[in-house]
Protein backbone atom coordinates (compact mmCIF):
# COMPACT_ATOMS: atom_id res chain seq x y z
CA UNK A 1 0.00 0.00 0.00
CA UNK A 2 2.84 2.39 0.86
CA UNK A 3 4.36 1.76 -2.58
CA UNK A 4 1.07 2.72 -4.24
CA UNK A 5 0.74 5.96 -2.26
CA UNK A 6 4.39 6.79 -2.91
CA UNK A 7 3.83 6.29 -6.65
CA UNK A 8 0.79 8.53 -6.60
CA UNK A 9 2.70 11.16 -4.65
CA UNK A 10 5.44 11.17 -7.29
CA UNK A 11 2.82 11.56 -10.03
CA UNK A 12 1.19 14.44 -8.16
CA UNK A 13 4.54 16.17 -7.66
CA UNK A 14 5.42 15.67 -11.35
CA UNK A 15 2.08 17.07 -12.49
CA UNK A 16 2.54 20.04 -10.17
CA UNK A 17 5.99 20.77 -11.62
CA UNK A 18 4.58 20.50 -15.15
CA UNK A 19 1.78 22.88 -14.28
CA UNK A 20 4.33 25.43 -13.05
CA UNK A 21 6.09 25.24 -16.43
CA UNK A 22 2.78 25.55 -18.29
CA UNK A 23 1.76 28.62 -16.29
CA UNK A 24 5.15 30.22 -16.91
CA UNK A 25 4.70 29.65 -20.65
CA UNK A 26 1.20 31.14 -20.43
CA UNK A 27 2.54 34.29 -18.80
CA UNK A 28 5.37 34.55 -21.35
CA UNK A 29 3.00 34.08 -24.30
CA UNK A 30 0.61 36.72 -22.96
CA UNK A 31 3.50 39.15 -22.53
CA UNK A 32 4.81 38.48 -26.05
CA UNK A 33 1.39 39.10 -27.59
CA UNK A 34 1.34 42.58 -26.06
CA UNK A 35 4.79 43.60 -27.32
CA UNK A 36 4.20 42.34 -30.86
CA UNK A 37 0.84 44.09 -31.10
CA UNK A 38 2.42 47.27 -29.78
CA UNK A 39 5.14 47.09 -32.42
CA UNK A 40 2.45 46.98 -35.13
CA UNK A 41 0.71 50.05 -33.69
CA UNK A 42 4.01 51.95 -33.54
CA UNK A 43 4.42 51.58 -37.33
CA UNK A 44 1.18 53.42 -38.10
CA UNK A 45 2.64 56.96 -38.31
CA UNK A 46 5.63 55.85 -40.36
CA UNK A 47 3.41 53.92 -42.76
CA UNK A 48 1.24 57.03 -43.19
CA UNK A 49 4.34 59.00 -44.20
CA UNK A 50 5.31 56.33 -46.73
CA UNK A 51 1.78 56.37 -48.17
CA UNK A 52 1.93 60.17 -48.48
CA UNK A 53 5.19 59.93 -50.42
CA UNK A 54 3.82 57.23 -52.69
CA UNK A 55 0.75 59.37 -53.32
CA UNK A 56 2.95 62.23 -54.54
CA UNK A 57 4.81 59.91 -56.93
CA UNK A 58 1.56 58.44 -58.25
CA UNK A 59 0.17 61.94 -58.77
CA UNK A 60 3.19 62.97 -60.85
CA UNK A 61 3.51 59.75 -62.87
CA UNK A 62 -0.21 59.60 -63.62
CA UNK A 63 -1.60 57.11 -66.17
CA UNK A 64 1.84 55.72 -67.01
CA UNK A 65 1.89 54.05 -63.63
CA UNK A 66 -1.71 53.08 -63.42
CA UNK A 67 -2.27 51.65 -66.89
CA UNK A 68 0.13 48.79 -66.27
CA UNK A 69 -2.27 47.13 -63.83
CA UNK A 70 -4.30 45.86 -66.79
CA UNK A 71 -1.45 43.69 -68.12
CA UNK A 72 -2.52 40.10 -68.31
CA UNK A 73 -0.83 37.49 -66.14
CA UNK A 74 0.67 34.59 -68.03
CA UNK A 75 2.58 31.41 -67.25
CA UNK A 76 5.97 33.15 -67.54
CA UNK A 77 5.20 35.57 -64.70
CA UNK A 78 7.38 35.07 -61.62
CA UNK A 79 5.36 34.58 -58.45
CA UNK A 80 7.31 35.10 -55.23
CA UNK A 81 5.77 34.35 -51.84
CA UNK A 82 6.78 34.53 -48.19
CA UNK A 83 4.95 32.25 -45.75
CA UNK A 84 5.26 32.99 -42.03
CA UNK A 85 5.05 30.06 -39.60
CA UNK A 86 6.88 28.90 -36.47
CA UNK A 87 10.04 27.10 -35.45
CA UNK A 88 8.67 25.83 -32.13
CA UNK A 89 5.81 23.51 -31.28
CA UNK A 90 3.00 23.74 -28.74
CA UNK A 91 1.05 26.05 -31.07
CA UNK A 92 -1.89 23.82 -31.98
CA UNK A 93 -2.85 24.01 -35.64
CA UNK A 94 -1.02 27.31 -36.25
CA UNK A 95 1.30 25.99 -38.97
CA UNK A 96 -1.30 23.67 -40.51
CA UNK A 97 -3.75 26.53 -41.00
CA UNK A 98 -1.37 28.92 -42.78
CA UNK A 99 0.37 26.18 -44.80
CA UNK A 100 -2.90 24.76 -46.12
CA UNK A 101 -4.14 28.26 -46.93
CA UNK A 102 -0.93 29.16 -48.79
CA UNK A 103 -0.90 25.88 -50.71
CA UNK A 104 -4.49 26.30 -51.85
CA UNK A 105 -4.00 29.94 -52.85
CA UNK A 106 -0.68 29.50 -54.67
CA UNK A 107 -2.00 26.51 -56.59
CA UNK A 108 -4.61 28.80 -58.16
CA UNK A 109 -2.04 31.44 -59.21
CA UNK A 110 -0.36 30.59 -62.55
CA UNK A 111 3.31 31.37 -63.08
CA UNK A 112 6.77 30.34 -61.94
CA UNK A 113 6.74 30.12 -58.14
CA UNK A 114 9.53 31.02 -55.73
CA UNK A 115 8.60 30.51 -52.09
CA UNK A 116 10.40 31.41 -48.89
CA UNK A 117 9.29 30.00 -45.54
CA UNK A 118 9.80 31.65 -42.16
CA UNK A 119 9.90 28.78 -39.68
CA UNK A 120 11.02 25.18 -39.92
CA UNK A 121 7.62 23.69 -39.20
CA UNK A 122 5.74 25.54 -41.92
CA UNK A 123 8.66 24.84 -44.27
CA UNK A 124 8.14 21.11 -43.70
CA UNK A 125 4.42 21.42 -44.51
CA UNK A 126 5.12 23.28 -47.76
CA UNK A 127 7.87 20.85 -48.72
CA UNK A 128 5.55 17.88 -48.18
CA UNK A 129 3.06 19.55 -50.54
CA UNK A 130 5.70 19.68 -53.27
CA UNK A 131 5.91 23.47 -53.55
CA UNK A 132 9.16 24.94 -54.99
CA UNK A 133 10.92 26.34 -51.91
CA UNK A 134 13.74 28.85 -52.40
CA UNK A 135 14.84 29.32 -48.80
CA UNK A 136 14.18 29.07 -45.08
CA UNK A 137 14.41 31.87 -42.51
CA UNK A 138 14.51 31.48 -38.73
CA UNK A 139 11.59 32.92 -36.76
CA UNK A 140 12.55 36.00 -34.69
CA UNK A 141 12.40 35.55 -30.92
CA UNK A 142 11.83 39.24 -30.12
CA UNK A 143 10.66 42.49 -31.67
CA UNK A 144 14.28 43.58 -32.06
CA UNK A 145 15.03 40.49 -34.16
CA UNK A 146 12.31 41.25 -36.73
CA UNK A 147 14.26 43.97 -38.56
CA UNK A 148 17.27 41.72 -39.43
CA UNK A 149 14.85 39.09 -40.75
CA UNK A 150 13.10 41.62 -42.98
CA UNK A 151 16.48 42.72 -44.33
CA UNK A 152 17.26 39.11 -45.28
CA UNK A 153 13.91 38.72 -47.03
CA UNK A 154 14.36 41.96 -48.96
CA UNK A 155 17.82 40.90 -50.10
CA UNK A 156 16.43 37.54 -51.25
CA UNK A 157 13.63 39.24 -53.18
CA UNK A 158 15.77 42.07 -54.56
CA UNK A 159 15.22 40.93 -58.15
CA UNK A 160 11.46 41.13 -57.63
CA UNK A 161 11.81 44.66 -56.25
CA UNK A 162 13.85 45.73 -59.28
CA UNK A 163 11.31 44.21 -61.65
CA UNK A 164 8.52 45.98 -59.81
CA UNK A 165 10.20 49.38 -60.24
CA UNK A 166 10.44 48.72 -63.99
CA UNK A 167 6.82 47.54 -63.95
CA UNK A 168 5.72 50.75 -62.24
CA UNK A 169 7.57 52.74 -64.90
CA UNK A 170 5.32 51.24 -67.57
CA UNK A 171 7.65 48.57 -68.93
CA UNK A 172 6.72 45.02 -69.82
CA UNK A 173 8.73 43.24 -67.10
CA UNK A 174 6.69 42.39 -64.02
CA UNK A 175 6.70 40.18 -60.95
CA UNK A 176 4.45 39.50 -58.01
CA UNK A 177 5.24 39.27 -54.32
CA UNK A 178 2.72 37.65 -51.95
CA UNK A 179 2.59 37.31 -48.18
CA UNK A 180 0.87 34.58 -46.18
CA UNK A 181 0.57 34.83 -42.42
CA UNK A 182 -1.82 34.38 -39.51
CA UNK A 183 -3.35 37.56 -38.13
CA UNK A 184 -4.77 37.80 -34.58
CA UNK A 185 -8.46 38.63 -34.37
CA UNK A 186 -9.92 38.51 -30.86
CA UNK A 187 -8.66 36.80 -27.74
CA UNK A 188 -6.63 33.72 -28.61
CA UNK A 189 -8.15 33.47 -32.11
CA UNK A 190 -6.36 34.10 -35.41
CA UNK A 191 -7.10 33.81 -39.11
CA UNK A 192 -4.93 33.18 -42.19
CA UNK A 193 -4.33 36.21 -44.39
CA UNK A 194 -3.04 36.63 -47.95
CA UNK A 195 -1.68 39.95 -49.22
CA UNK A 196 -0.25 40.74 -52.63
CA UNK A 197 2.43 43.39 -52.11
CA UNK A 198 3.68 43.68 -55.70
CA UNK A 199 2.59 44.95 -58.09
CA UNK A 200 0.81 47.66 -56.11
CA UNK A 201 -2.96 47.56 -56.15
CA UNK A 202 -4.47 49.89 -58.76
CA UNK A 203 -7.35 51.13 -56.60
CA UNK A 204 -4.93 51.81 -53.75
CA UNK A 205 -2.68 53.83 -56.11
CA UNK A 206 -5.64 55.91 -57.22
CA UNK A 207 -6.79 56.45 -53.67
CA UNK A 208 -3.33 57.67 -52.61
CA UNK A 209 -2.95 59.90 -55.65
CA UNK A 210 -6.34 61.51 -54.96
CA UNK A 211 -5.75 62.27 -51.29
CA UNK A 212 -5.86 65.92 -50.29
CA UNK A 213 -2.64 67.41 -48.93
CA UNK A 214 -2.48 68.92 -45.45
CA UNK A 215 -1.24 72.30 -46.79
CA UNK A 216 -2.17 74.49 -49.77
CA UNK A 217 1.23 73.95 -51.43
CA UNK A 218 1.47 70.55 -53.05
CA UNK A 219 4.82 68.72 -52.67
CA UNK A 220 7.06 67.89 -55.60
CA UNK A 221 9.49 65.03 -56.11
CA UNK A 222 13.13 66.17 -56.19
CA UNK A 223 15.29 64.16 -58.59
CA UNK A 224 14.02 61.22 -60.57
CA UNK A 225 10.47 60.17 -59.80
CA UNK A 226 11.14 56.51 -60.61
CA UNK A 227 14.15 56.39 -58.28
CA UNK A 228 12.12 58.00 -55.52
CA UNK A 229 9.25 55.61 -56.19
CA UNK A 230 11.58 52.65 -55.94
CA UNK A 231 12.91 53.85 -52.58
CA UNK A 232 9.38 54.36 -51.27
CA UNK A 233 8.34 50.92 -52.52
CA UNK A 234 11.28 49.51 -50.56
CA UNK A 235 10.04 51.27 -47.42
CA UNK A 236 6.51 50.08 -48.14
CA UNK A 237 7.78 46.50 -48.40
CA UNK A 238 9.72 46.86 -45.16
CA UNK A 239 6.71 48.11 -43.23
CA UNK A 240 4.40 45.49 -44.76
CA UNK A 241 6.81 42.62 -44.04
CA UNK A 242 7.48 43.88 -40.51
CA UNK A 243 3.76 44.09 -39.78
CA UNK A 244 3.14 40.62 -41.25
CA UNK A 245 5.94 39.12 -39.15
CA UNK A 246 4.80 40.86 -35.95
CA UNK A 247 1.18 39.83 -36.47
CA UNK A 248 2.27 36.26 -37.21
CA UNK A 249 4.31 36.19 -33.99
CA UNK A 250 1.36 37.61 -32.04
CA UNK A 251 -0.87 34.89 -33.53
CA UNK A 252 1.72 32.20 -32.73
CA UNK A 253 1.82 33.29 -29.10
CA UNK A 254 -1.98 33.51 -29.01
CA UNK A 255 -2.15 29.93 -30.27
CA UNK A 256 0.46 28.86 -27.71
CA UNK A 257 -1.47 30.67 -24.97
CA UNK A 258 -4.64 28.79 -25.93
CA UNK A 259 -2.74 25.49 -25.95
CA UNK A 260 -1.23 26.21 -22.53
CA UNK A 261 -4.66 27.14 -21.15
CA UNK A 262 -6.00 23.79 -22.30
CA UNK A 263 -2.97 22.04 -20.81
CA UNK A 264 -3.42 23.91 -17.52
CA UNK A 265 -7.05 22.85 -17.37
CA UNK A 266 -6.15 19.22 -18.15
CA UNK A 267 -3.46 19.22 -15.45
CA UNK A 268 -5.95 20.63 -12.94
CA UNK A 269 -8.34 17.80 -13.75
CA UNK A 270 -5.51 15.27 -13.52
CA UNK A 271 -4.41 16.64 -10.14
CA UNK A 272 -7.98 16.46 -8.85
CA UNK A 273 -8.23 12.85 -10.00
CA UNK A 274 -4.83 11.87 -8.58
CA UNK A 275 -5.52 13.74 -5.37
CA UNK A 276 -8.84 11.98 -4.88
CA UNK A 277 -7.28 8.58 -5.60
CA UNK A 278 -4.40 9.34 -3.23
CA UNK A 279 -6.70 10.34 -0.37
CA UNK A 280 -8.95 7.32 -0.88
CA UNK A 281 -5.94 5.02 -0.97
CA UNK A 282 -4.44 6.65 2.08
CA UNK A 283 -7.73 6.45 3.97
CA UNK A 284 -8.03 2.79 2.99
CA UNK A 285 -4.54 2.17 4.39
CA UNK A 286 -5.40 3.95 7.63
CA UNK A 287 -8.62 1.93 7.94
CA UNK A 288 -6.66 -1.32 7.44
CA UNK A 289 -4.14 -0.34 10.09
CA UNK A 290 -6.91 0.59 12.53
CA UNK A 291 -8.65 -2.70 11.82
CA UNK A 292 -5.41 -4.58 12.53
CA UNK A 293 -4.92 -2.68 15.82
CA UNK A 294 -8.50 -3.33 16.92
CA UNK A 295 -8.29 -6.99 15.91
CA UNK A 296 -5.06 -7.37 17.85
CA UNK A 297 -6.57 -5.68 20.87
CA UNK A 298 -9.64 -7.89 20.80
CA UNK A 299 -7.46 -10.95 20.48
CA UNK A 300 -5.36 -9.93 23.48
CA UNK A 301 -8.42 -9.12 25.56
CA UNK A 302 -10.02 -12.46 24.66
CA UNK A 303 -6.82 -14.27 25.59
CA UNK A 304 -6.70 -12.59 29.02
CA UNK A 305 -10.39 -13.33 29.70
CA UNK A 306 -9.94 -17.04 29.08
CA UNK A 307 -7.31 -17.42 31.80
Amino acid sequence: MSNSTATLRRKIDGAGDLQSVVRTMKALAASNIGQYEQSVHSLADYFSSVEAGLGVCFRELGPAVQSTESKRRDRSLEISAVVFGSDQGLVGGFNDVIADYAIKTLTDIPGTHRIWAVGERVYAHLEDAGLPLSGLFAVPNSVRSITPLIAQILVASESQLTSSAMFMAGREESAELHLFYNRPTSGAVYEPLHRRLLPLDLSWQRELAGRSWSTKILPEVMGGTIETLRSLISEYLFVSLFRACAESLASENASRLAAMQRADKNIDELLDDLGGTFHRLRQSGIDEELFDVISGFETLRGSKGSR
